[in-house]
């Protein structure tokens, strides 16, 4: 375990570059990831660049296939999945991993970051902070290791209904990820969360089994939610974030050249790749303006937020019990960190 930590906490603060001189000389490797997200989204595409990488890096030896969502099972079985070895990396979400490693589920937590420089944050974290290796502690404690926590975009609130303030939100029955937390969350807001699988989510929101749901704008594009819905709604609540996770067998199994490599790709990628999804986000937006005219956008004013603000802070004592043990410090060392990067970085 100190072992593994030590390498991860190596990993972090490489430099950008080669880690390693020398060709890789291990032992060929033939790996699944399975990807949380259709073709052409975030997960699948900074899944194969991390397979390409990987097969260059290794001249060929290290080759990982990508299995795009559905290939595999849904969000839920391919965690498991790599939990059980299956499949050796799993690129999955703060929430639906959260029923393998509960402490997970502290990223849920609404209002804890900045509105700004999420990327910036999540890497400043990841070289200087004190979140990561608890956190990795914590996913080795269950079979898995985590590479990095990546920012997908904001996640959007999209509905039938206009929601301009917690009065709106009142009763809305809102489609969430599997995660008890952000059941909480969306409770604390007065409105009627449910947890559905992704390729269930456009059906639900069809048939009126439920009112709207939560993605980012990417995910709502692709997956088209947008044509049963009126309104998308940024709250300024919650990041969406992305973990590539490998089984700790498999990765125990690597060369330690090849586990710090995989490591230094995906810290690398954080900005680059946050960067490519905001990009992606607007250009999305932008698109579903031109295919549904009638589609609302709106983002809360400075009044509502601090309304949602207040009614989401009332969630965080809730998660040290959901999160169970070591949970109180997840929370008190995340909101450190965050704090930390934010003076660093300059956030206000």
């Amino acid at each position: 375990m100190k072992k593994l930590l030590v390498l991860l906490m190596a990993a972090m603060i490489l430099s950008s570059g080669s880690a390693f001189a020398s060709a890789y000389t291990g032992p060929a490797v033939q790996a699944k990831i399975a990807s949380e997200e259709i073709e052409g989204d975030f997960m699948t595409v900074w899944a194969n660049k991390f397979s390409d990488h990987m097969r260059t890096w290794s001249d060929g030896k290290i080759d990982f296939t990508v299995y795009p969502y559905g290939t595999l099972g849904t969000t839920g079985d391919i965690n498991e999945l790599a939990q059980l070895g299956v499949v050796q990396c799993v690129f999955s979400d703060y929430a639906w991993i959260s029923a393998f490693v509960p402490q997970a589920q502290v990223l849920a937590l609404n209002y804890l970051f900045p509105t700004e420089k999420v990327p910036q944050t999540l890497d400043w974290m990841m070289k200087n902070g004190e979140f990561m290796p608890l956190m990795t502690k914590h996913f080795v404690d269950n079979g898995l290791v985590p590479a990095a926590i990546m920012f997908e975009g904001w996640q959007w609130l999209s509905t039938k209904e206009p929601v301009k303030s917690l009065s709106d939100f009142k009763g809305t029955k809102i489609r969430v990820m599997g995660s008890k937390l952000l059941v909480e969350d969306y409770k604390s807001y007065g409105a009627s969360p449910t947890p559905m699988s992704y390729g269930e989510v456009y059906s639900g929101l069809q048939m009126g089994l439920i009112d709207g749901q939560v993605n980012p704008l990417f995910a709502i594009y692709s997956m088209k939610f947008f044509e049963v819905q009126n309104h998308l709604t940024q709250l300024k609540s919650e990041p969406f974030l992305g973990i590539p996770a490998f089984n700790k067998d498999f990765f125990d199994g690597l060369t330690k050249e090849a586990q710090a490599e995989i490591i230094k790709f995906w810290q690398d990628a954080i900005i680059p790749a946050g960067e490519w999804i905001i990009a992606r986000n607007q250009s999305d937006g932008e698109k579903m303006k031109k295919e549904k005219p009638s589609l609302k956008f709106h983002t809360l004013d400075d009044a509502a937020v601090a309304q949602f603000k207040a009614q989401a802070e009332t969630v965080y004592s809730k998660y040290v019990e959901i999160g169970g043990e070591g949970s109180q410090k997840m929370l008190d060392t995340l909101l450190k960190d965050v704090a930390s990067a934010s003076k660093a970085l300059g956030i206000k």
